[in-house]
């Protein structure tokens, strides 16, 4: 073992070429939707100037998502997922294409602009449950972890220069630019998905209709691994999720600069990056519920420090440590999720696993809004990473299943990982 595989578990890029070709993909294609994500609301501002607008994309985003997430886990289910990944890839290349011809164009349409970012959320929810289960086909049992916090780090490297390599391009060239970048990015990943061998569900069920949508949530209410490690997840975001304090905080402490309230979101990133930099030291764990459950109780922790602190350094200090945390949480989380699930449920589960972590976040915010409203920003923010610290040791307590879970005796007794064609 190299002194970089104790810090980053680099075994998946170095042992499986599918998931290398894969993950260089995802890795461009998530860089590019984050520039595209930047450039959809400039031209949406550019266009209307209304607050309202902008927050319509939000709107536009989520709703198509969530629907289409949950038809996309049963399907995955029951279709061969490579290729339901190829088609839903195919039409978000489609969709980002069709927003830089309108930018071209100079359309100006605020519905346009709405209707093509709906169209490619549809189209990455569809796709994103069937996306979710390659890594734990391609990958062994002891390689899933690292595959995910490869997968992670690789987002969060996107959260972080994606906005900036988008202002660059959009003010020089303008946001058609920021959408052909990301069209150049989807070719990148469906070439990964195109080298991929075929990826039938393992003991599939077919399509049910609406009843196999349904019947992800009823798994996930029978298996308690599961529904701890979900419930884990909705109690550290809903509870204490911050990012929605930030412009309050940011007036009250630090007159309203706007440096320091990009900073705050920097700190989180940043945490994030230095916590998939050395996740080499959590992939390999054989219990990963208790790792995650600890990442989720210092989250909470670092939001309260977030809460009570007044220097810069250690606001942003808070957030660093609230960020890497959650990090660590969520690569537990999805190693649990994977390796618990059989491969024959593994699209549905992951479809709730991606509503959970889309609409956690925005209830978060909405409570510290609401909580703030009420009181202060302050007593919302440290209130809610107490009482996120406090459901975690509650989960815990309650949840034996969750910390005596290990890796070596998960439900992957129907799982090989498949033989991948060097072609």
């Amino acid at each position: 073992m190299t002194r970089l595989d104790r810090l980053i578990d680099i075994r998946p890029l170095r042992s499986s070429a599918a998931f290398r070709r894969l993950w260089w993909g995802n890795a461009l294609s998530t860089l590019g939707g984050q520039v595209t994500v930047v450039a959809v609301l400039y031209q949406m501002w550019e266009l209307t100037s209304s607050p309202i607008a902008v927050g319509a994309i939000g709107l536009a985003n989520a709703v198509p998502m969530v629907l289409f997430g949950l038809a996309g886990g049963a399907l995955a289910d029951a279709v061969d997922r490579r290729r339901l990944v190829l088609l839903t890839t195919a039409g978000q290349l489609l969709s980002v294409s069709l927003l830089a011809v309108q930018a071209v164009a100079g359309a100006g349409s605020m519905w346009l602009l709405l209707g093509l970012t709906a169209l490619q959320a549809a189209s990455s929810g569809l796709g994103a449950p069937a996306r979710r289960t390659f890594v734990a086909r391609l990958l062994p049992n002891e390689q899933v972890g690292a595959g995910i916090a490869l997968t992670n780090l690789s987002f969060q490297a996107a959260l972080l220069v994606g906005p900036a390599v988008a202002g660059v391009l959009a003010a020089r060239w303008g946001v058609a630019s920021c959408y052909l970048l990301d069209a150049l990015s989807f070719c990148a990943a469906l070439y990964g998905v195109l080298r991929l061998p075929s990826m039938r569900p393992i003991g599939e069920t077919g399509w049910r209709g609406i009843g196999a949508i349904w019947s992800g949530w009823r798994f996930i209410r029978r298996e308690p691994v599961l529904s701890g490690a979900f419930f884990s997840d909705v109690l550290a975001t809903v509870t204490a999720f911050p990012v929605g304090l930030f412009p309050v905080i940011n007036e009250e402490r630090f007159d309203g600069n706007p440096e320091t309230f990009g900073l705050f979101l920097s700190a989180i990133a940043v945490g994030g990056i230095a916590a998939g930099c050395v996740s080499g030291t959590v992939t390999r764990a054989q219990r990963p519920g208790v790792i995650m459950l600890a990442a989720a109780a210092i989250w909470g922790l670092g939001l309260v420090g977030f809460g009570l602190a007044q220097p810069l350094w250690l606001v942003l200090g808070c957030l660093a440590i609230a960020g890497a945390a959650d990090t660590i949480s969520v690569i537990t989380r999805g190693s649990i999720v994977q390796l618990a699930t059989p491969d024959s449920h593994r699209g549905r589960v992951s479809a709730v696993e991606h509503i959970v972590g889309i609409s956690g976040p925005d209830l978060g915010n909405f409570r510290g809004g609401l909580v703030s409203g009420m009181t202060s920003a302050t007593f919302a923010a440290v209130s809610g990473g107490a009482l996120c610290v406090l459901s975690i040791a509650a989960l815990a307590l309650a949840s034996t299943s969750l910390r005596s879970f290990r890796t070596t005796t998960s439900v992957l007794d129907d799982h090989a990982p498949t033989s991948q064609p060097e072609i």
